[in-house]
């Protein structure tokens, strides 16, 4: 007789009680919905564009409307701040809105050059974008709303169906996901939540009713599904860890760019893969920028993430927080200096709280200068030009995304040619829009998100040639 398998757990890390448990699916149970999602795509591949659309519309109304109700949920399940996650409910409507309004003129059949069509000889060629099948997505915790609706919008607009595999502790979300398409009218099994553990991943992208996947998560969750995919020849996009530079230079306003690098920091607790987290500051204003940027990060108000006037809130998980003390804890026995934080906030017996911190004086020798700190840590380093600047930005095996504050157009243009990230924010923070782009390089992972690019990601791209 096989084991029961596991539950998946609510825990508030805020007070580290446990909220609610669900039986994850057993194997019975994630065939089933493997079949019924293989039998929708089928159905809902033919669907028209404009029948997609408003689908999509009611998606993104419902989700307005539920809006307070689930950025409660995902409070209680990950610790962010309320009305973080009440702006993250607003952005994923807008989102869906957007694709549904854009989705069919992004699809639209392209016509090659008359020239190279006669070349050709042919009397005729289109090139058309038809739905790849099911697609399996990978979910994290951190923004367990916004990370499923920015491939779901997109996947679901083309043609395709989703099966969602979110992170353990936010269930609720999970399972709201399945219910707010089944409410907006989709289809029966065009979008389903499966909860399951990680290690009945494999068996799902080893499957050929399932076509391609994507993953948002860690470094190592994404080596081992694209190994897998690999093996199969499935096509994947992945958007891994990030430790992104905050780039400040003599002509830049400090002032101003202090006060954006603490929301650029601290946003979501400071849990986010386009976090700035490594504050590369020219020696002219580097003690400007180190005073006002310290300062504004001792006075953030850590709470309850419940309250209204709660800054930052807790870490999502108790591990994760063990995980930030251990970077931080090695980085100061190395000689790094603790210019503010550096521990658990007193005050606060229960939950997984950390300070928001400031090191300084971090080196090379520094895991926290390798790794990706993930929680309100931010590490400051000073630069004597804008050579010395791009090379420590560049200094680190992810490539993300990126901030440059600086006037001046020579230097946009060296930032913007050099800089080995999938993205360039100038005088601004890091942040996703449906409209652009989003992903990195290197061990930040590859493919893109949002835009048409994003839309394109699981389309079989047809050559239609017509010969006389």
């Amino acid at each position: 007789m096989s084991p029961a398998p596991p539950s998946l757990t609510t825990v508030n890390p805020a007070t580290g009680e446990q909220v609610a448990a669900f039986d994850a699916l057993d194997a019975d149970g994630v065939e089933r919905k493997l079949a019924t999602a293989a039998a929708a795509f089928e159905g809902f591949r033919l669907l028209p564009p404009y029948e997609r659309a408003r689908l999509m519309h009611s998606a993104a109304d419902l989700l307005d409307h539920d809006g307070p109700q689930i950025a409660r949920v995902m409070t209680v399940e990950m610790g962010k701040p309320i009305a973080q996650a009440r702006a993250e409910a607003a952005k994923c409507a807008k989102a869906m809105r957007w694709y549904a309004e854009h989705a069919d003129a992004l699809l639209a059949d392209e016509v090659p050059d008359p020239v190279d069509v006669t070349d050709s000889g042919a009397v005729g060629v289109r090139v058309v974008y038809r739905p790849l099948g099911v697609v399996l997505a990978v979910m994290p915790w951190n923004f367990p709303l916004w990370q499923v609706v920015r491939f779901a919008a997109p996947a679901l607009m083309v043609g395709n169906v989703g099966l969602l595999k979110h992170a353990s502790n936010v269930p609720q979300t999970a399972l709201y996901l399945e219910d707010l398409f089944r409410r907006a009218g989709y289809p029966e099994g065009c979008f389903q939540t499966l909860l399951i553990g990680s290690g009945a991943v494999e068996g799902l992208l080893r499957d050929p009713r399932v076509a391609a996947a994507t993953l948002t998560g860690s470094e190592s969750a994404g080596r081992s599904v694209a190994a897998i995919a690999g093996d199969e020849v499935k096509k994947t996009v992945l958007e891994l860890g990030g430790s992104d530079p905050f780039v400040v230079m003599p002509s830049s306003d400090v002032e101003r760019a202090a006060r954006v690098a603490v929301t650029a920091r601290v946003q979501n607790n400071g849990q986010s893969c386009i976090a700035a987290k490594r504050f590369v500051v020219h020696e002219d204003v580097y003690d400007e920028f180190s005073d006002r940027f310290t300062e504004a990060m001792r006075v953030l108000r850590v709470g309850d993430p419940l309250d209204e006037a709660t800054e930052v809130g807790p870490l999502a998980t108790e591990r994760g927080r063990a995980d930030l003390e251990e970077l931080v804890d090695e980085a100061v026995e190395s000689g790094a200096t603790v210019l503010c934080g550096g521990r658990r906030p007193p005050g606060f017996p229960d939950g997984w709280y950390y300070e928001p911190t400031v090191l300084a004086d971090v080196t090379a020798q520094m895991r926290i200068h390798h790794e990706e700190a993930f929680g309100p840590v931010a590490t400051l380093y000073r630069v004597a030009n804008v050579d010395e600047a791009v090379a420590v930005a560049n200094d680190t095996p992810f490539g993300l995304s990126s901030n440059v504050w600086t006037r001046d157009a020579s230097e946009i243009e060296r930032f913007t040619r050099d800089l080995r990230v999938g993205g360039v924010f100038v005088n601004g923070m890091t942040a996703s829009h449906p409209a652009f782009p989003f992903g990195g390089v290197k061990r930040s992972g590859y493919g893109r998100e949002l835009s048409g690019h994003g839309l394109h990601e699981f389309c079989n791209i047809t050559t239609v040639w017509q010969g006389p």
